[in-house]
C-alpha cells in the first residue's frame, strides 16, 4: 500500500474517460493493490472520494469515505465504498446546490448542480455487484467521483464562474451559509 502522488488539472488522463475493469482484472493482485493504493492516497490527503485517474491510472474505478473529515466536517458519514465500473442513475429532477473542491484542482472551490437522488450501480473490490441509493450530499460525493471516470472535472459543471474561490475565501465569505444550506439539505432528505 502506498500513498501516490495525486494528478493535478492539465494533466490529459483527467480528461480521458476510464475503461472498464473485467473481473479477471478485478481479482488481479494489480488491481487489488491501486484500490489500497487509492484508499490510503484519499486518506493521506484527507478526501472524501478519489478516483483511479486521479493518480494516473485510467481504469474505472474509485473509493470514496467520510469519517470525521477535516475538509468536509458537515458532510454526512460514508462507510469506505469501492465502486468499480459504477453507472449512475438520477431517481427524479430535483437538485441542489453544491460547493465543491477537489484534490485534482488545487485551492479552488465552485458552485455545481448536482442531483439530489442517485441511483449508484457498482461492484466492490470482491467483484459484488450493488445497486444502491443515495441521496443529498452523498449522491453529490457519488457524483463527484463517477465524473471524474468520465473524464469530467468539477470546473465544468460550475455553471456561474462567480463562484469560484479559494479555500480560505470560500471560509471567511460563504461557509457558514453553504453550511446551513446543506444542513437543511441533509435534514430533509437523510431523515
Amino acid at each position: 500500500m502506498t500513498v501516490r502522488p495525486i494528478v493535478t488539472l492539465g494533466d490529459p488522463v483527467l480528461r480521458r474517460p476510464a475503461r472498464d475493469v473485467t473481473p479477471e482484472e478485478l481479482a488481479s493482485s494489480e488491481v487489488q493493490e491501486l484500490i489500497d493504493d487509492l484508499i490510503d492516497t484519499m486518506r493521506g490527503a484527507h478526501g472524501a472520494g478519489l478516483a483511479a485517474p486521479q493518480i494516473g491510472d485510467g481504469r474505472r474505478v474509485a473509493v470514496i469515505e467520510v469519517d470525521h473529515n477535516p475538509r468536509y466536517p458537515y458532510k454526512p458519514a460514508i462507510p469506505l465504498t469501492i465502486v468499480v465500473n459504477p453507472v449512475i442513475t438520477p431517481i427524479d429532477d430535483e437538485r441542489y446546490r453544491s460547493n465543491e473542491g477537489c484534490l485534482s484542482v488545487p485551492d479552488l472551490r465552485g458552485d455545481v448542480e448536482r442531483y439530489v437522488r442517485v441511483r449508484v450501480e457498482y461492484l466492490d473490490r470482491n467483484g459484488e455487484r450493488h445497486g444502491d441509493v443515495k441521496v443529498g450530499l452523498t449522491a453529490g460525493t457519488f457524483q463527484h467521483e463517477c465524473d471524474h471516470l468520465d473524464g469530467v472535472l468539477f470546473v465544468d459543471r460550475v455553471g456561474d464562474p462567480t463562484t469560484f474561490s479559494t479555500w480560505a475565501q470560500f471560509d471567511r465569505f460563504r461557509r457558514a451559509a453553504f453550511v446551513a444550506e446543506v444542513e437543511a439539505l441533509t435534514a430533509r432528505v437523510d431523515s
